[in-house]
């Protein structure tokens, strides 16, 4: 009994058998394409649009070195807002801080003055030693202002 063989082509074009009672095949030859002969005259042509493409004039040098101070103006004056910004923030940092421990010392002073203050020594003093009393009712007017809630001292009192 004979086995049966498949010839087969490989991916570097050299054609192998399988088994014993394989057939003999010419392989198959795929048609090489070569590429065209180019003209001298196009490869010259190539070449030169080549060169001149590599080449840099004086417009696009004088073009780019325009665009490279003004990306490099841009930039500096970039950096000279930001630091000015970190600059007034830290400042505004430390005003707050010093009006905190102001209004601190502000509230601790008054405090201090407020409980400094004896009411009952300051009405021994105005009774006993310099001779003050209390208003009588007769003596005490009061008047109603319409215009504003504040009292002038050296405004008229309306008669009533």
């Amino acid at each position: 009994m004979a086995a049966k063989s498949r010839r087969r082509q490989s991916p570097y074009g050299a054609a192998y058998v399988s088994g014993s009672a394989a057939r003999k095949l010419a392989p198959v030859d795929e048609p090489v394409r070569r590429p065209k002969k180019r003209n001298r005259i196009d490869a010259v042509t190539i070449r030169r649009n080549r060169e001149k493409a590599l080449q840099m004039d004086l417009p696009y040098v004088v073009a780019l070195t325009i665009a490279a101070v003004c990306a490099l103006y841009l930039c500096v004056n970039y950096l000279q807002l930001q630091s000015s910004i970190s600059a007034r923030l830290q400042n505004i940092e430390t005003l707050e801080k010093e009006i905190e421990t102001l209004k601190t010392n502000n509230d601790a002073l008054e405090t201090r003055i407020e409980t400094s203050v004896d009411l009952d020594y300051v009405y021994e003093v105005a009774t006993e030693e310099l001779g003050m009393v209390y208003a009588n009712k007769d003596q005490v007017r009061l008047y109603g202002k319409t215009e504003s809630e504040y009292v002038r001292q050296y405004e008229d009192i309306p008669e009533q």
